[in-house]
């Protein structure tokens, strides 16, 4: 890390047992009467902005987990010339939470004002700048994230889910166009989200990462984990791919949303239907269970075969308007808000949370 030293204290394996697996049923935790749900929220970029924007507005009680392997734009110079995280996606993340007064939105618009210039800040996002200058200040990822939090009165907490800056690889077949049945190794998030060709897996580099502890504790108290929407192999999957997390999923008490994409994401997952999203998942995770899996209705035209996928993980379906009302293929935060407190409320809850 160039010299400087972060706090990176690694959790050890949680406590033995049986793995669950997929569709079994395990103790459940269930909320006070009156109380908020503990949620916490898995992914990065504007598919985890969209996730935060509409949980803020249901529950007071919030932690982001976010992915760490970013290396494009602004974070990847950041990363590549001081050796820190990529902070991009932990500012996005906090930007989210940001509330709708003047404070909040006036500094959501702050730390997201990209420089304009002929020099190096061209591009540079303001956001990412201080969240550095914290990290190099305190020396410590989680309390540098936790007062840039405070700072913009963030409803929620912002967490990295690794110590480490990853880089994320992907084995693709039909990258070269010559050779269309042959796999190809392409390295880098930034890569790998518009790369030709069909992603059949990704992975980390390095295989072991460690977790951040606030992380794992958070997955481990909370009473549901929200994972997805966004880009699936570069930002929902590589989650499952920190062996400490994936540990902290499986042996939750806490219920597991998985929220599905509003379409396939050219490059990445083009071509892909909702259950071919599951599928994917199960590969690399083939242990994790979950108990939710939330579409638009709009975008699932096979709603027996998106029903099989989510059995065979333990899991239901629920289909809601949760689409922007302007027809772009993004999640409105009001109705994506309305689903996940009907999944709240409806999924083996006490209510009300408010």
């Amino acid at each position: 890390m160039t010299g400087r030293s972060f706090r990176m204290r690694r959790v050890g394996r949680l406590v033995p047992g049986r793995p669950q697996v997929a569709g079994e049923r395990r103790p459940q935790r269930v909320a006070r009467r009156g109380t908020q749900p503990k949620v916490v929220a898995l992914g990065g970029g504007h598919g985890l902005s969209a996730s935060l924007a509409a949980l803020r507005r249901i529950t007071g009680d919030l932690t982001a987990v976010v992915t760490v392997a970013d290396d494009g734009g602004s974070s990847g110079r950041l990363r590549h010339e001081l050796g820190v995280l990529p902070p991009g996606d932990l500012r996005k993340a906090l930007a989210a939470l940001c509330g709708d007064d003047d404070w909040g939105q006036t500094w959501a618009r702050v730390i997201k004002h990209r420089f304009e210039s002929r020099g190096e800040l061209h591009g540079h996002a303001v956001g990412n700048l201080l969240i550095v200058a914290l990290w190099e200040q305190l020396g410590d990822h989680v309390q540098a994230l936790d007062l840039v939090g405070k700072l913009l009165g963030a409803h929620g907490r912002v967490l990295p889910m690794s110590a480490v800056p990853l880089e994320l690889q992907a084995q693709v077949r039909g990258h070269d166009p010559d050779a269309p049945g042959d796999l190809t190794t392409v390295r880098g998030q930034a890569t790998v989200a518009l790369t030709p060709g069909e992603v059949q897996s990704v992975h980390v580099v390095p295989e072991d990462p460690p977790a951040v502890p606030e992380a794992v504790e958070a997955v481990l108290d909370a009473d549901w984990v929200v994972l997805g929407p966004g880009s699936w192999f570069s930002s929902v999957i590589p989650h499952l791919l920190v062996p400490e997390l994936l540990d902290a999923l499986q042996q939750t008490r806490a219920r597991r949303v998985l929220s599905l994409n509003l379409a396939p994401q050219p490059g990445e997952t083009d071509g892909f239907s909702p259950q071919r999203h599951l599928e994917v998942l199960a590969r690399h995770a083939p242990k994790l269970a979950l108990d939710v899996v939330l579409a638009d209705a709009a975008a699932v035209p096979d709603r027996e075969s998106l029903t099989d996928a989510a059995k065979r993980l333990g899991a239901t379906v629920e289909l809601a308007a949760v689409a922007s009302p302007d027809g772009s293929p993004t999640h409105d935060p009001e109705l994506l808000a309305a689903a996940y407190d009907r999944i709240f409320r409806m999924h083996g809850r006490i209510g009300p949370w408010r």
